[in-house]
């Protein structure tokens, strides 16, 4: 009865009335529709994405955690979950297997892992905005088609740049890959590669010449079984000890030159390009690794009590507490904003950097400070906030430690203000 007589009373307004009303509301429709939204905006897919992997990562992961920790392996449950829940293939086409979601839908994957455990958040953010990507960006059709529904669905990758030799310095690289008629057959060694252990794809960077510097670097893809590939040492490291950090050597392996990811000579190219990607999803994970941690601490200082009191109500702890907070906050937006811009098409280097700067350092601080919040509890490994101290350290080394970081920024920024 309401409606009909709604609809009455706007047919019995002038035209003129109604014509009006009418334009008002398409434009406040089209203004509401290009009004800036916050960083904290997401779309309802990358909502729903947010949900699902903060859910898989509590009920998934969390069981896992402690004793992949102990053991320094990843649990081959989480790996497979992880494939299973689609967190494999986010931006890869639904025509490969994969989600089809925006860059930003990776980067919230990778936070909400990371809240859980930092080493299940590499692992899944190195196949997702390193591996994928390239495959995605660069390789030919032939490639893609053969290994993108691969990788969105059982076939774990890595990205084989660094070298004994070749860290920051990563084009001083000495893997060889040397022409023989439709092959290359490649030579060398690489180190710190982060989920060698478990990967079935590898990304290999080698140069075709040494005397051509960074512009005979090559992109190869190289299967696991290749004859002469050698997954060997596995490092003991600090933290994030479940995800596999191996050396991997290529003695006389031959691969068809249909392997070569783009062009001969421009692998330089792809490894700029998807690591300053790539740095973003550091940024998510150092961002989430905070924000776990601070998650963890909080309950406990309204439940501890001292001299009569809750510690969380001392004002100089409610001080640092209320710093910390601003500070994740901070690195969030940092890392949203990174990320958008990489979306929009815009330039985004120095964003990225500034993301993983800043968050690696909020994530030392935040994880620095719930082992103290904590006291002497937080130091033993009855907590997880211990394991936090532990993982968030590497956020100042791998893909470009912060001082390269700082070098991006610096000479981005003496461009801008020279011209």
């Amino acid at each position: 009865m309401f409606n009909a007589l709604l609809v009455s009373r706007r047919l019995a307004q002038p035209l003129v009335l109604r014509s009006v009303r009418a334009f008002t509301a398409s434009t406040v429709a089209k203004q509401d529709a290009l009004t800036p939204k916050s960083l904290h905006a997401l779309s309802e897919d990358e909502q729903m994405m947010k949900d699902a992997v903060s859910r898989f990562a509590r009920e998934a992961v969390q069981p896992h955690v402690s004793s992949m920790d102990e053991a320094e392996a990843m649990e081959p449950s989480v790996i497979r979950g992880l494939f299973d829940a689609g967190l494999m293939g986010v931006e890869t086409p639904v025509d490969f297997g994969g989600a089809g979601a925006s860059f930003t839908s990776a980067i919230v994957v990778v936070e909400e892992l990371a809240k859980i455990d930092p080493s299940v958040s590499v692992l899944c953010d190195v196949h997702n905005t390193l591996v994928n990507t390239v495959f995605r960006t660069y390789a030919s059709s032939f490639l893609q088609q053969k290994y993108l529904p691969l990788l969105s669905t059982s076939a774990l990758g890595c990205f084989c740049l660094s070298e004994p030799t070749a860290g920051s310095d990563a084009f001083a690289l000495q893997t060889r890959a040397t022409a023989d008629g439709t092959d290359y057959v490649l030579n060398g060694a690489k180190m710190w590669i982060t989920n060698s252990n478990e990967a079935d794809v590898f990304l290999v960077f080698a140069t075709i010449d040494p005397a051509l510097g960074y512009r005979g670097i090559t992109c190869f893809v190289v299967d696991r079984n290749t004859p002469g590939l050698t997954v060997a040492k596995k490092e003991k490291k600090l933290g994030i000890r479940a995800s596999s950090t191996c050396q991997v050597s290529f003695d006389d392996v031959r691969i068809p030159a249909t392997h070569v990811v783009g062009e001969v000579g421009k692998g330089y190219k792809i490894a700029i390009e998807i690591l300053n990607e790539g740095r973003i999803g550091i940024a998510a994970q150092m961002l989430g690794l905070a924000q776990g941690a601070f998650d963890h601490v909080m309950p406990y200082l309204f439940q501890r009590k001292q001299f009569g009191s809750r510690i969380g109500d001392f004002q100089s702890m409610q001080h640092q507490y209320a710093q910390i907070a601003t500070e994740i906050e901070a690195a969030r937006l940092l890392t949203y904003n990174a990320a958008r811009m990489k979306e929009e098409g815009k330039p985004f280097a120095r964003e990225a950097a500034m993301a993983k700067l800043y968050a690696s350092q909020v994530a030392e601080r935040a994880a620095s400070k719930a082992v103290e919040w904590m006291g002497g509890v937080g130091f033993t490994r009855d907590m997880p906030v211990e394991k936090y101290y532990r993982d968030c350290k590497i956020g100042a080394i791998y893909e470009g430690t912060s001082n390269i970081q700082l070098q991006t920024i610096a000479k981005i920024l003496t461009k801008q203000y020279q011209e």
